[in-house]
């Protein structure tokens, strides 16, 4: 597959010390704020200041289908997708409620749904295609397709960038897409697949032994792969290909990407064994109760921000964690040091 060019560099780190220096000198005991300290050296840095600032927050939820929804390996049916679609349009889903509670924008793109929707100011239409094919029998998507999505995620992220925001959540719904990024995870983290797959939607005990069945099936029928690209356009589906160009892009605007659960994980790791660097960008926002996505936080040695057993998508860990985030780069900007309030040092 073509090779793709992001000019991603890692942040320069010589602001470090200056930035340590003004958060301990906060009127507080050293490493009192605990990992809000961690988040603000890492905002800093980011964006090469000693007052970071939080512009234009976004989240940025893909939807698109599966072909793989039609063998079974989902509690609901693949209509869902559009129907949801419909739902975030109109107001009505969590990630709407907690953007809005926060502060948050939120746009919604057809990557890929299998549903054809009236035009509406608020979707952003960028279909590859009506759903990918089954992975069970070929690849999902054609080598074409796939770096159709991932530019067309770079273009997303580039109109924001345009408009000041300067922090992004990824979200996604689809699907099927916990099968995608379930056999992700398995080739990217070489981890066996029964490490991988979990429950997804909701699917009973029976509905798990099918979906890893058919998982296993797939992954026998393409043989070992070991090329990022390769893996995403075998497996993955229009949205995660999106996703994956939108991070890459993401970190190439020097943005503060905020990573949401399982599937956004699953785009994130394909991107960082491209462009490792884009790890210094990157707050993982939660750890997601989908099964595999604790180890996937354990491979690329991170710690998420919140924990609260939730496996939703659509980015709502993201927008859940982003005041927190905000908490981080108050404290940085407005806490007084103890200079400025006169209080003694220890």
């Amino acid at each position: 597959m073509e090779t793709l060019q992001f000019n991603i560099k890692s942040p320069d780190q010589n602001l470090k010390a200056t930035l340590q220096q003004k958060i301990d000198h906060k009127t507080k005991p050293i490493g009192a704020l605990g990992q809000l300290e961690v988040l603000a050296m890492q905002i800093g840095l980011v964006q090469q200041t000693e007052s970071p600032q939080l512009n234009n927050p976004t989240v940025v939820v893909f939807a698109a289908d599966h072909g793989i929804a039609k063998e079974g390996v989902s509690a609901y049916p693949q209509e869902v997708t559009y129907q949801m679609v419909m739902n975030f349009l109109q107001e009505g889903a969590a990630i709407n409620v907690f953007c809005q509670q926060n502060g948050l924008g939120l746009k919604v793109v057809d990557a890929g749904v299998n549903y054809d929707f009236p035009e509406d100011d608020r979707l952003i239409s960028a279909k590859i295609g009506y759903g990918t094919k089954s992975f069970m029998w070929g690849p999902a998507m054609t080598e074409e397709e796939c770096l159709k999505a991932i530019q067309s995620g770079r273009k997303v992220v580039r109109q924001l960038a345009a408009q000041g925001c300067n922090v992004i959540g990824f979200g996604e719904m689809g699907i099927g897409n916990t099968s995608s990024a379930s056999l992700m995870m398995s080739l990217l983290c070489n981890m066996p697949l029964e490490n991988c797959v979990g429950k997804g939607t909701g699917v009973d005990p029976r509905g798990l032994g099918k979906k890893l069945h058919a998982l296993k099936k797939s992954l026998d029928f393409h043989g070992p792969l070991f090329k990022p690209l390769k893996i995403l356009q075998t497996f993955g589906g229009f949205e995660i290909a999106q996703m994956f160009g939108a991070i890459l892009e993401a970190a190439e605007q020097q943005m503060l990407i905020l990573v949401d659960g399982f599937i956004a994980t699953a785009a994130f790791i394909s991107a960082y064994k491209m462009y490792p660097q884009i790890k210094h960008y990157a707050v993982f926002c939660h750890q997601s109760d989908e099964k595999g996505h604790a180890r996937m936080l354990e491979y690329l040695q991170v710690r998420p921000v919140l924990k609260m057993d939730m496996r939703l998508g659509e980015g709502t860990g993201a927008a859940l964690a982003y005041p927190l985030i905000q908490s981080a780069v108050c404290f940085l900007n407005e806490m007084a040091s103890f200079e400025s309030a006169g209080v003694s040092t220890k």
